[in-house]
């Protein structure tokens, strides 16, 4: 099983929070730094054509065209070279500002919309695939999973203090560097243990087995590690969470891959209802039919 799960008690209720056993990671675009002093191009629209040199911003970095293209997402095809990230633009994420705040009214200010959107070059193709349907889907469908791990993204950080040296795992050759108790959860899906640290800053250019601290000081970076795994890790499941979504499986597909048989096949149907009543919830509120196969 490639992922297990943390107890975290909230107000006398028992909540879930995400810790993962070993994957096999696989590479993603180097993060970069904050936005720097370069503008941002004008947004990209699916209908406009765009000539060989044309550039545009998509999630705040600018994309120039490699060649003649029209309705093909900045990010998720090869036409467009990433110009690195702008300032002053505007998000054409999926799933709007106003939209977010409704989605999470009580989270932790830790957890800005901007983090979010400065964390989607990591993994450009992340609600950046197929339909203007299926991109919203699957941000629907992350977020919800975000909202259900870290209890609405009021939590930063597992508060079960006495798991933390759980999460060390001293048979990896490289150790737990940062010491037996600083791999504990963070950020919207409580990114935890060392073998997961080490892998997900190998795919994002980060140091994240020396300072695990940074996925609870900045909300890009908390964000990062989110998509790493939901980009790039099976867990117990068949596929990746971001193929089962694009690939028509379906948001209980999604399930699967996080917590495989602890939910999934009877495991526990509450929970998996649970997560189903907020996925239908999230995709009510951006305006998107949930579509088929919600349960494992």
């Amino acid at each position: 099983m490639n992922r297990i799960k943390s107890i975290l008690t909230v107000l006398g209720a028992v909540v879930a929070t995400a810790a993962f056993l070993p994957g096999v990671a696989t590479a993603a675009p180097a993060a970069s730094g904050a936005a720097g002093s370069v503008s941002c191009a004008p947004l990209w629209d699916s209908s406009t054509a765009y000539s060989a040199g044309g550039t545009v911003s998509h999630h705040g970095r600018n994309w120039t065209a490699k060649w003649w293209t029209r309705n093909e997402n900045p990010g998720a095809t090869t036409v467009w070279a990433d110009a690195g990230a702008c300032t002053g633009g505007v998000s054409d994420f999926v799933i709007s500002e106003a939209e977010f705040d409704e989605i999470f009214p009580e989270r932790d200010s830790f957890y800005t919309y901007q983090g979010l959107i400065d964390a989607l070059h990591a993994y450009p193709r992340f609600a950046n695939t197929g339909t203007e349907q299926t991109r919203a889907r699957e941000a629907a469908a992350f977020l919800t999973h975000a909202d259900f791990e870290s209890v609405g993204l009021r939590y930063v950080k597992e508060i079960n203090e006495a798991n933390y040296w759980i999460k060390c795992d001293y048979s990896q050759p490289f150790g737990c560097p940062a010491g037996r108790s600083a791999y504990y959860g963070r950020g919207p899906i409580m990114f935890s243990w060392n073998f997961n640290y080490n892998a997900a800053g190998d795919a994002l250019g980060l140091d994240l087995l020396n300072d695990p601290w940074l996925v609870e000081r900045d909300p890009a970076v908390a964000w990062q590690t989110a998509l790493w795994y939901w980009n790039t890790q099976n867990g117990p499941g068949t596929m990746t969470s971001h193929d089962a979504m694009v690939g028509g499986a379906g948001f209980g597909e999604t399930i699967r891959s996080l917590n495989g048989s602890l939910e999934c096949n009877g495991g526990n149907p509450g929970s998996v209802q649970a997560r189903v009543a907020k996925y239908e919830h999230i995709t009510d509120v951006i305006g998107v039919n949930p579509g088929s196969g919600l349960t494992c």
